[in-house]
Order: structure tokens, then C-alpha cells, then sequence
């Protein structure tokens, strides 16, 4: 078996979550760790939050791991193959460009950047670099959110007549609740279905959104509406809300509703069965297979790596564009008018 030495940097939420995922992967060995906490760099999680009260490792095993608080340190592990970024989103692009100069392979938490702008910073120097580089889109890798892509694709029920996309949550703890670090619900929660309706239909003609400041102090809720003109959603009504404004105790919410010339699509991450099929007048159970999106994106890129080929499913320029798609919502909101991308 082909083992892939990881490096993990920033041991918080998605940090420790990319850790329980990669003890699904039998080809992944992490092998180091870094954060400027040195009880986490030791391996302490204890105390840390997540979407299940006390879920995840509280305790790494140190004995086969080591452990940094300097980044420098880290980056120059000879054995280090891959690292990956689950810091603050500030701290992204000094992080992901010194990891691509040290040679390493990298793979960096949504989303990129806090702008578009940094993001394109981030793009060039994995264009130039040595190490391969994918930003972890997660949806992208979600079965229930795979079928939707290949069924729109495909035309399996026609063409779309309308998608609908809604992720709605409390804001959640730490940092996240700072709006100069986490960019606010907008660029850190929204991201995901701006990022999976560009996958689907591309780049929208004009965007136009409605929106409100919410916990962070920046924008932390919003409604978006996207015009294509051209392509398979030419003319059909493509839309998505995202936020952080739920008062506590709302929980989570991940749904779409997309309506198709011969069928309904009803996915809610909530209910079981979460993926239905309205047709003919029946309703029909989807049933689809493969790992989680966190498991998906980290084999995929792990495979990426084994064989020495870029990731196409989600790149680096997918994220500059998304973000662009983001800032173009931000102007309308600013303005009440739509905005070409």
C-alpha cells in the first residue's frame, strides 16, 4: 500500500475533523501537526466544539506524531508530504504559498480567501508550484449533491426549471464569530452553494441579493438570486440562501429543491429519507453511495498526489471565481441592484 505523509495546521474544528477523516483512509498516514497552541501541538483537543457535543479525537497519539508550534519547523519536515490548512481564512494565503515554496503538496480549507483577490494570489503560486494544490470544496464530493450534478448533466428529467439551495445555521463558536476573520456567514457558510451552483451552470450573467449584518458584524445572512442567459440554466430561476443568524437551539439546515421538465428533486440533510424523487405522481427514495464529502475530497486529492495529476474536480481558479460571485453579492446588497459577475 502507498502511504502519504500528512501534515495537519490548526488543530480546531475542521482541523480535528480532517484528522478523523483521514483515520478512514488506509493510505493516509498523518504524521505531524501543527499549532500555535502548544497543548494542541501536543496533541491535547480536549474541550474544542464541533457539530456533536464531544464528538471527535480529544487525544492524538503522539507517539507516532510529532507536533509543531513553529510553522517554519513544520514546513521543513523532509517526510511531510501533504499539508493541510484548516486555519483562520486570514491566515490562508502566508500559509498555503509558504507550504507550496517548501515543495509540500497542499490542500486548504474553504474558503480560500477572504477575497477574490487573495484568492488569485494563492492561484498563481500553485500555478508555478512543484507540489499540487486543491482547495477543499466539500459539496463537490457529497453523494446526495453528485447525483443532482450528473442528474442536471445528464438531462435524466429534462432541463432545469428552477434549483433552490438553503444552508442555515447558528453562528458557530471561536473565532468564526469575528466577521474580520471569518468574513461573516456570506464568505464562510453561503460559499458552499455559490461554489456548487458555479460548478453546475458556470459563472451567472448578474447576481442580485438582498442581505443583512448579523453576530460577526459583517454580512451573516443572504438571499441571492443568479441569471444565466446562456447554458443549462439559461432562463431558469437559480437561487440560495445562507446564514448565521438562527437564534440558538435552530440547529442546521442543508437543503435544495430543484425542479426539473419531468420530476422534483427534494434533498434535507434533516430528514430520512434525505434525497426524494417526485415523478408521475410517486414519490421515490434516492438512494446513493460513497463516502462523505470530507472523506471524498481528501481521497480524491491523496489519489491526486499518488499519481502525480492536478485535481480537476474542484481547482484553485473554482474558488476565485466563487468568490467573485460573493462580491458581486455583496455590491447589490450595497447598491439594490444587480451586478454583473
Amino acid at each position: 500500500m502507498n502511504i502519504t505523509n500528512i501534515g495537519i495546521i490548526g488543530l480546531g474544528f475542521m482541523g480535528r475533523m480532517h484528522y478523523d477523516t483521514y483515520a478512514k483512509i488506509p493510505e493516509a498516514k498523518v504524521m505531524a501537526v501543527c499549532d500555535s497552541d502548544p497543548r494542541r501541538a501536543a496533541g491535547d483537543l480536549s474541550g474544542g466544539w464541533g457539530n456533536i457535543a464531544g464528538a471527535g479525537t480529544q487525544r492524538l497519539p503522539m507517539d507516532r506524531i510529532k507536533g509543531y508550534t513553529s510553522v517554519a519547523d513544520f514546513l521543513a519536515n523532509p517526510n511531510l508530504q501533504v499539508v493541510d490548512v484548516c486555519l483562520p481564512t486570514p491566515a490562508h494565503v502566508d500559509i498555503v504559498t509558504a507550504a507550496l515554496n517548501a515543495g509540500k503538496h497542499v490542500v486548504c480549507e474553504k474558503p480560500m480567501a477572504l477575497t477574490s483577490a487573495e484568492a488569485r494570489q494563492i492561484a498563481d503560486a500553485a500555478a508555478g508550484a512543484k507540489g499540487l494544490f486543491m482547495p477543499a470544496m466539500c459539496m463537490r464530493f457529497w453523494a446526495e449533491w453528485i447525483w443532482l450534478r450528473d442528474t442536471i448533466k445528464n438531462e435524466t428529467y429534462g432541463k432545469v426549471k428552477s434549483a433552490v439551495f438553503r444552508r442555515l445555521g447558528v453562528v458557530p463558536q471561536g473565532w468564526f464569530r469575528n466577521g474580520k476573520l471569518s468574513g461573516g456567514g456570506i464568505v464562510d457558510l453561503h460559499i458552499h452553494d455559490v461554489d456548487f451552483i458555479y460548478s453546475l451552470f458556470g459563472t451567472p450573467t448578474t447576481v442580485y441579493a438582498n442581505g443583512y449584518t448579523g453576530p460577526t458584524g459583517e454580512l451573516d445572512h443572504v438571499a441571492a438570486q443568479y441569471r444565466y442567459e446562456t447554458g443549462p440554466a439559461a432562463g431558469a430561476i437559480i437561487a440560495a440562501e445562507g446564514g448565521w443568524t438562527q437564534t440558538d437551539g435552530f440547529g442546521f439546515r442543508m437543503q435544495y429543491l430543484v425542479n426539473f421538465e419531468k420530476a422534483t428533486a427534494d434533498f434535507d440533510i434533516g430528514r430520512k429519507p434525505t434525497l426524494q424523487l417526485f415523478k408521475d405522481g410517486k414519490a421515490e427514495t434516492i438512494e446513493t453511495t460513497g463516502r462523505d464529502g470530507y472523506a471524498g475530497e481528501l481521497t480524491y486529492f491523496l489519489e491526486c498526489v499518488r499519481n502525480g495529476t492536478k485535481p480537476t474536480v474542484v481547482t484553485a481558479e473554482d474558488a476565485v471565481a466563487g468568490l467573485k460571485i460573493v462580491e458581486a453579492e455583496k455590491k447589490s446588497i450595497e447598491t439594490g441592484m444587480p451586478q454583473g459577475v
